[in-house]
């Protein structure tokens, strides 16, 4: 009797330290995300002005979106942008991965280097590359003039394709180096011995990739292709640092278009409905791509 006491006690006291444990991120959880996703649901069913009271429409903010000619071409732009930037990105960083798998003298310095673009604030990178693209003080120009590549300045953001092709080379700077580290990372945590084995049965590069790195890095493909999805569907900094939207408004992301309905036209309610309509899609598409790749 006195023995189940003494365990029933220590099973209490030790739940009570559990829920101690998880109590703080419960709380930042709660404060931070719970709490403004409920409220921007509720904003979403009511006209919301920026001053003013809010009075319910519900469900009007959703049956208007429909009719928003440029939150429609938004989308189809930024599944454009986003299937373009996921394919070259995860190109692009498992290229890097690989390249500085295997230690070799040097290999640190190309790991470092290919990951410092990562440490740079994506504003000040957005910054950077306007400046140099720009036509009339940027350095680019001038370099591909003296090597006799072009005969006059290039428009950059100037037209919708440069400025999506303009946009993409910026987020592969960016991120290639970190995804690189992410990939980098599967990479060595797949068993030397699994390699040596394979090279022992006559294995070549091309079926060591295909059949033994590519399976057993799918987790870690997983991660970096969730990142960049959500990433690329979240795109606003890039669109509106360097392209500001344009040319005529063919590189306005979605959340641009909730920005802009937010704080140009102060139509909290159908911004909040937009939010939500995106953070669905959002969570549908995560789920699709976790359930793929398992």
């Amino acid at each position: 009797m006195t023995g189940s006491f003494r365990h029933s006690s220590l099973r209490h006291s030790r739940k009570t330290q559990g829920w101690l444990y998880a109590a703080p991120t419960a709380v930042i959880v709660g404060v931070l995300f719970v709490a403004p996703l409920v409220l921007v649901v509720w904003m979403s069913l009511n006209r919301w002005p920026l001053l003013g009271p809010a009075t319910l429409n519900a469900p009007d903010n959703y049956t208007k979106i429909a009719g928003n000619p440029l939150f429609v071409d938004s989308v189809l732009f930024t599944l454009k942008y986003t299937a373009i930037t996921t394919v070259l990105l995860s190109a692009l960083a498992l290229g890097l991965a690989l390249l500085v798998q295997e230690r070799r003298p040097g290999v640190g310095f190309f790991r470092t280097a290919f990951f410092l673009p990562g440490a740079v604030g994506f504003a000040a990178a957005a910054l950077l590359f306007y400046g140099m693209l720009n036509a009339d003080f940027g350095p680019i120009d001038p370099i591909l003039r003296t090597l006799g590549l072009i005969d006059e300045p290039v428009k950059w953001i100037g037209t919708p394709n440069m400025a999506l092709f303009s946009t993409i080379t910026l987020v592969l700077w960016r991120f290639a180096g970190f995804n690189m580290l992410i990939l980098l990372t599967g990479l060595q945590a797949i068993p030397v011995e699994v390699y040596e084995a394979a090279r022992s049965d006559g294995a070549g590069r091309w079926q060591i990739f295909t059949r033994i790195t590519l399976p057993l890095l799918r987790p870690t493909l997983a991660l970096m292709l969730i990142l960049s999805v959500t990433g690329s569907l979240l795109a606003f900094d890039q669109f509106f640092i360097f392209t500001n939207g344009g040319p005529d408004n063919s590189t306005v992301s979605m959340v641009m278009v909730i920005y802009r309905d937010a704080f140009f036209r102060f139509d909290l309610g159908g911004a909040a409905a937009l939010s939500v309509v995106l953070l669905a899609g959002l969570v549908g598409l995560n789920t699709l791509m976790m359930r793929r790749l398992r």
